[in-house]
């Protein structure tokens, strides 16, 4: 399992205690806070990952907006972090395309 890097849509606390006690160490936020009405806060997801021993670290874009910085600063905590590793935003999406170009511009260490 420690390999393995999953990716989803937007996560709840309750989901972070989850992934926690199957094993994550890492998750990597993507998406912004207040895009939707009850969409858990980066800190309020921080807050249980911190209380779980899980890494976490929020590199937000906006659907469409990825810039090169984004990419590099999810490049340099993927490196630095422990698998399993977890990524979300919204639906999934970003967190698809932000790995994606992280691996095309050859910046991850795996």
């Amino acid at each position: 399992m420690s390999d393995i890097i999953t990716i989803s849509g937007q996560i709840t606390p309750d989901e972070v205690r989850q992934l926690a006690q199957q094993g994550y160490k890492t998750l990597i936020n993507n998406r912004p806070d207040n895009e939707e009405p009850n969409q858990p806060s980066s800190a309020q997801i921080a807050a249980v990952a911190a209380d779980c021993g899980i890494a976490y670290q929020q590199i937000a874009f906006a659907g469409g907006m990825l810039e090169m910085h984004h990419v590099q600063a999810f490049a340099d905590f993927y490196n630095q972090t422990e698998r399993p590793l977890h990524i979300f935003c919204r639906s999934g999406n970003r967190s698809s395309i932000i790995l994606q170009a992280a691996r095309e511009h050859d910046l991850l260490d795996d």
